[in-house]
């Protein structure tokens, strides 16, 4: 089914509703909306964190202990 097809269902449902399940539905929809638009930005801001290179400085970091460091070693 199309989106279109999918909104004609959709209002002619929601024109057969009393008033305020009409505005339970608005609001219902509102809370979608919203939702979509926090996953788009939440992927947004992903895609900039993993493009960023201001954690490149953690990858190059030296190692400051090794094995030999260890005073005790656990089996």
């Amino acid at each position: 089914m199309s989106k279109q097809e999918l909104i004609s269902l959709t209002l002619e449902i929601v024109t057969k509703l009393p008033p305020d399940k009409i505005q339970e539905v608005k609001d219902f929809a509102d809370f979608m909306l919203k939702k979509v638009e926090d996953e788009i930005l939440q992927k947004g801001l992903n895609e900039l964190v993993l493009k960023s290179k201001s954690y490149e400085f953690l990858s190059e970091e030296e190692d400051l202990y090794t094995v030999e460091d260890l005073k005790e070693k656990y089996k």
